[in-house]
């Protein structure tokens, strides 16, 4: 390989990558760029056999290399994103020249679309980083490697080169990065610590949502782990049903029950945390799609029953992020502190 010019390398293809196909004779030769950038690039006739091999633009990338063949891959400037920069305040938690890890508050969309064109992560980023962009598939944009919903609050990871973001596409294709969420659900999962393993699709009766589903979809996997049952200390109320030796007695009758839990991913499905607690009878408070239309809220103080019904986001927080570094190698894990909402519901949970 040879890098003629800063921006247009120049490769000769050897005996043992005869007959692969060019985009992956490219990407196994310039790994900082991605398959998906390369297929790009020669659709967009950036790739050209040179004068040796017959001077013509090919523009397949399914075409079949030839040991002898010589071609020059030209990479056009970056053209500047279609979202524009917009100076938002950033809850950054690291960043160095590859990479951002950025606290999301709840509210934030991550990516501009259709009603959401300004305010999100994106713009901010945009803004942000400036020139320190080096380009995800030719576009002068952050590298979204993976999402979390607009109410959820928490830790993302963002890429700023194309070679970042390919790396750390991968980790999260092999479900090798710790991944881990704090959920307020109604109820106290039994057992304490356990996993859900159950495929997640789009929900047949309503597009707009994800449900498990029992053929197709994704295979999905949550381990959880009940940390607190989140319950203000109290004497029970009496009410009818129960027998005692042959005599009616009163039974003793609890308020409802809620709880703290963390939630491990090993596989990253869209809203998982979500529909998995949900499908187990523990949806979490405030979940506007898979939640409690009508919560039990009778035998809760007045303060909780004031925090549950002016709660009106998922009570979801990404508190952990972990991941190897996509340049240096080294291991990185970053925690969240619950944010200042999901606080105060706790504390009127359970006072």
């Amino acid at each position: 390989m040879t890098n003629i010019e800063p921006d247009s390398y120049q490769l000769t293809v050897e005996d043992e990558a005869r007959g692969l196909r060019l985009d992956k004779f490219l990407a196994e030769r310039l790994p900082d760029i991605s398959r998906s950038r390369l297929k790009t690039l020669i659709t967009e006739q950036q790739v050209f056999l040179s004068p040796s091999s017959g001077a013509r633009t090919i523009d397949d990338p399914s075409y079949r290399v030839k040991p002898g063949e010589t071609f020059e891959l030209k990479i056009p400037d970056l053209v500047e994103p279609e979202p524009e920069g917009e100076n938002i305040p950033l809850d950054i938690v690291y960043e160095d020249d590859h990479l951002l890890v950025i606290d999301k508050p709840a509210g934030m969309v991550v990516h501009p679309a259709p009603g959401s064109w300004h305010g999100t992560l994106v713009n901010a980023l945009i803004a942000h980083c400036g020139d320190s962009l080096s380009g995800i598939n030719g576009v002068k944009r952050p590298g979204i490697v993976h999402r979390i919903d607009k109410d959820t609050s928490g830790l993302i990871v963002v890429a700023k080169t194309d070679k970042a973001h390919k790396k750390l596409a991968k980790q999260f294709a092999n479900h090798s990065l710790e991944r881990a969420y704090l959920a307020v659900v109604w109820g106290v999962p039994n057992p304490a610590d356990g996993f859900i393993e159950a495929n997640i699709g789009r929900d047949p009766r309503n597009r707009l949502k994800m449900a498990v589903v029992t053929e197709g979809g994704k295979e999905a996997l949550t381990n959880y782990r009940v940390l607190r049952r989140l319950e203000p200390p109290r004497t029970p109320t009496r009410s009818g049903g129960a027998y005692s030796s042959g005599k009616k007695v009163k039974a003793l009758r609890l308020p409802p029950s809620v709880s703290l839990v963390e939630c491990r991913l090993e596989t990253g499905r869209t809203h998982q945390v979500r529909v998995h607690m949900a499908a187990a009878g523990h949806p979490l408070i405030g979940d506007p799609l898979y939640g409690r239309r009508n919560p039990p809220l009778k035998n809760f103080s007045e303060q909780a029953r004031e925090a549950i019904s002016g709660f009106h986001r998922q009570a979801l927080h990404a508190h952990v992020i972990g991941f190897v570094h996509p340049v240096t190698g080294e291991v990185l894990k970053f925690e969240s502190d619950l944010p200042n909402d999901m606080r105060r519901l706790i504390t009127a949970l359970e006072s």
